[in-house]
């Protein structure tokens, strides 16, 4: 390349290796772009080979980079010198070869799998880890704070939470049914009942011994023995730690995705989990361990097992696939199974007391208030519901 005319410019180099810029001296050749290092080294390259980098704040300086070096940048700012990069290097806009379809499909399909293993199976490992070791305090703190936003949740009309049903004489009714249950289990913390004045038909455990019936579900009952059976499965959930578990799978699950989407605000989180609670969808086993302990409990207490199976069919068959505890129980494919079970727990010689007198039913049928008169069935049934069928 000796022998030719050429003017030199300034310029900066910015290589892979190193974050600063290195003054450098730049000229057209004919044949090439050479830059001059100031050690005296001289680096070639070929117009072919030179592409501009797009997308740059400052469209006065021309960036430049070389094929098979992507991280090198060349700034140059003279213009005299652009326009001639301009004209000698025709594939300035061409692009690098991209990288194939298949190896990006094939990274973007690890990438999938590694979070899916995170959130399906790591997470759930570490949550069922850590609903053992938990903290009693820590446990109940978690229970005490989603209650509260579950109230936020349901709250149809943004002016505060849904209320609790504080009639004495109905929460009595209610406490004397979980004292006549009497769990023997060796809990950390004293189990609470709240009944919320809500019309979903539904029931469910929190983390820390919290249990949350709405009045919807006692609405529904023919008669106590359903309540309690429902009761005597959510004692079920507590004694396994299963709200603990899913709440801290949630929290976690959300958290991976946080990571990966934008953090998500403590209340959203919090809002998320109690949603997640109030449809809880345990797994197959935590659910059959729940109505096994429940089946034992009610038998315990000499109350039929049956009640539990007939308050889930029943409902099935008038409301369908609704909302709540209805959509809850009709989700898991063993329906009909849990309902067989119950059946079979009954001890067909066995004479099965009621676990409420008819004042005390009422008193829990009223304990958001009065509504509607019940019907004779409800107060006084004139037949045992809890009967083993034919």
């Amino acid at each position: 390349m000796t022998g030719q005319d050429v003017e030199w410019v300034f310029a900066d180099l910015a290589r892979g290796e190193r974050a600063h810029l290195t003054r450098v001296r730049v000229a057209c050749y004919r044949e090439a772009l050479i830059i001059g290092l100031p050690e005296g080294e001289q680096i070639t390259w070929g117009w072919n080979t030179l592409r501009r980098v797009r997308d740059q704040a400052n469209r006065s300086v021309m960036v430049l980079s070389h094929e098979g070096d992507p991280l090198t940048r060349l700034y140059l700012t003279d213009f005299v010198a652009q326009k001639e990069v301009a004209r000698r290097a025709t594939s300035l806009g061409k692009r690098d070869h991209a990288t194939p379809l298949s190896k990006v499909l094939l990274w973007a399909g690890g990438a999938v799998a590694s979070v899916a293993a995170i959130i399906f199976l790591l997470v759930p490992l570490m949550a069922t880890q850590l609903a053992e070791i938990l903290p009693p305090k820590g446990e109940k703190a978690l229970g005490d704070t989603t209650f509260e936003q579950i109230r936020v949740a349901l709250d149809e009309t943004g002016l505060g939470g849904v209320g609790i049903c504080e009639d004495t004489a109905g929460n009595a009714a209610m406490q004397a049914m979980y004292t006549r249950l009497n769990p023997d289990a060796d809990l950390p913390y004293e189990v609470k009942i709240h009944i919320l004045d809500h019309p979903m038909v539904n029931a469910f455990a929190l983390p820390g011994g919290r249990l949350v019936f709405f009045r919807g579900l006692i609405e529904e009952a023919d008669n106590p023995e359903e309540v309690a059976a429902v009761l005597a499965h959510e004692i079920g959930h507590v004694v396994y730690r299963d709200p603990t578990r899913d709440a801290l799978r949630s929290a976690g699950s959300l958290g991976v995705l946080g990571l990966l989407f934008g953090d998500f605000a403590g209340g959203t989180v919090a809002l998320f989990i109690a949603n997640q609670l109030i449809n809880a969808s345990y797994s197959q086993a935590a659910e059959a361990r729940a109505d096994d302990y429940a089946h034992g409990l009610l038998a315990q207490a000499n109350i039929s097992p049956v009640a539990l199976g007939t308050f889930f069919e029943r409902l099935h068959k008038e409301h369908g696939d609704a909302e709540g505890l209805v959509a809850h129980l009709a989700s898991h494919p063993q329906m009909t199974d849990r309902i067989s079970a119950a059946q079979a727990a009954v001890d067909p010689n066995r004479d099965y007391d009621t676990i409420l007198d008819a004042q005390m039913w009422r008193n829990l049928q009223t304990v958001c208030g009065e509504r509607d008169a019940p019907s004779s069935s409800n107060v006084a049934p004139a037949k045992k519901p809890w009967a083993n069928p034919e």
